[in-house]
């Protein structure tokens, strides 16, 4: 299969280097051109995507070498740029950061050297002249494949930007596509997975604004348009997905203390025959009417704690619901959410453990998850690429699954029977889809 797929990378020196403001800025000037607009982020960030999605109106996708096969994010770029001007990819850390301190597995740069994509790179220039052009230059030469076809200055003044944009494009060959000043008032506040959602972010259609229309004057929206649109055809093999099966319905906490989800893996859900009910662990008393099975995802359930622990007709009903066999999928909030507590507050109680703060990122990056024994998800020795990134942590984390890190560190990790899957990892559906079809068999008392 084949397809074209106007599309560029942002990518960045570093993580820090303003990547997420600068996409945010160009995303909300291709969408005040009237153009139609797709977003995606390299890697498992859930964040990011958020932001995109507020900008676009639409969802935001996940391109994850670690998860994915060349031909599943070719894919998935391409279904979800199909009746797009332009896919705009925010990449994840520096260029060519990989796993571990040596690889550019899983990178950024594997990202879009996997779909062809052509790659603007962002620099912060604050606080530096000539230097700028000497670390373009030194990306430019790392790897002769980088596909690096222009640059965005960030943090740069108008009276730097002539004299650098002349030296990028007459030393290095590359076209200089804007800059964006310094934007005290746009900054995007962070905690410690990262930025704090859209939805926390006082003022964020002003501050979008602000961006744009500072990027209608000082970005050349016109060079990243002719980069994008000359990005090769998209070749693909469209990966065998399961066949969807008769209609089931399932709850998904979603509201501020459950926001991580990738939207794919929801729409996959969708193509097998789901249909997705949001509810409020916050704020609903019950569960919505005639669900089949319960989907847990990540957040930050331990800043709305206290108000977890006082919606008590809601965490019995879901306490109820686990402990008779409801099929239930908890991630890492979710999952923190099942067991006894967090911080001393009392959560479902569905599993052991009491969850506290650590302190700092715990068991961060990327595992290969090994099945134990048959569950909802998985077969006994089936592998699946999942990622941690938290806080918090408990005592007993569960021992379902083997983990182990591409450093070769192992341990083990999570709940799982015929019908839970509940631990601090996440997952996503396209990196194993019968992991998907097993989950709705299972809410259907079907057997496979």
């Amino acid at each position: 299969m084949q397809r074209d797929v106007p599309r560029l990378v942002l990518a960045g020196t570093n993580s820090g280097c303003g990547k997420t403001t600068v996409t945010c800025a160009v995303l909300q000037s291709l969408v005040r051109r009237g153009l139609r607009v797709g977003a995606a982020k390299c890697g498992p960030d859930y964040i990011d995507p958020m932001f995109h999605s507020r900008v676009i109106g639409a969802k935001s996708s996940n391109l994850d070498p670690f998860f994915f096969d060349r031909d599943t994010m070719r894919y998935l770029l391409a279904h979800n740029g199909q009746d797009c001007d332009i896919t705009v990819i925010e990449g994840v850390m520096g260029y060519y950061d990989g796993l571990g301190l040596t690889s550019t597995r899983a990178s950024t740069y594997e990202t879009a050297r996997e779909t062809e994509s052509p790659v603007v790179l962002v620099v912060n220039a604050r606080g530096a002249a000539l230097s700028v052009v000497a670390a373009v230059q030194g990306f430019l030469d790392f790897a002769p494949d980088n596909n690096v076809q222009g640059v965005i200055l960030n943090g740069c003044s108008a009276m730097s930007y002539g004299a650098l944009a002349r030296d990028l494009e007459s030393r290095l060959g590359v076209r200089a596509c804007g800059y964006l000043p310094r934007l005290p008032e746009c900054a995007l506040e962070s905690r410690h997975l990262g930025l704090i959602t859209a939805d926390e972010v006082a003022d964020l259609q002003e501050k979008l604004r602000r961006l744009a229309a500072e990027a209608e004057k000082t970005l050349d929206i016109d060079a990243l348009l002719e980069i994008a649109a000359a990005a090769p055809t998209l070749r693909f093999t469209p990966p065998v997905l399961p066949e969807a099966g008769a209609p089931v319905r399932i709850g998904v906490a979603r509201d501020r203390a459950f926001c991580f989800y990738y939207e794919d893996s929801l729409d996959l859900l969708r193509q097998l025959g789901a249909e997705l009910i949001p509810f409020s662990p916050l704020a609903d008393e019950k569960l919505p009417d005639g669900v089949q099975g319960l989907y847990l995802g990540g957040g930050y359930p331990e800043l709305y704690a206290a108000q977890l622990e006082e919606n008590h007709a809601l965490r019995r009903q879901i306490r109820d619901a686990v402990h008779t066999g409801m099929p239930c999928i908890a991630e890492c909030g979710g999952f923190m959410y099942l067991t006894q507590s967090i911080a001393g507050r009392a959560m479902v109680g569905a599993l052991p453990g009491d969850c506290f703060d650590t302190g700092k990122l715990t068991r961060f990056g990327y595992i290969t998850a090994t099945a134990q024994e048959d569950n909802l998800l998985c077969r006994a020795g089936e592998q699946v690429p999942m990622h941690e990134f938290h806080h918090w942590d408990t005592l007993q984390p569960g021992d379902a699954f083997g983990a182990e890190k591409p450093s070769g560190k192992q341990w083990r990790c999570a709940y799982a029977t015929d019908t839970l899957y509940a631990g601090f990892p996440h997952f996503h559906f396209y990196a194993k889809p019968v992991m998907a079809q097993r989950f709705l068999a299972a809410c259907r008392k079907e057997t496979l």
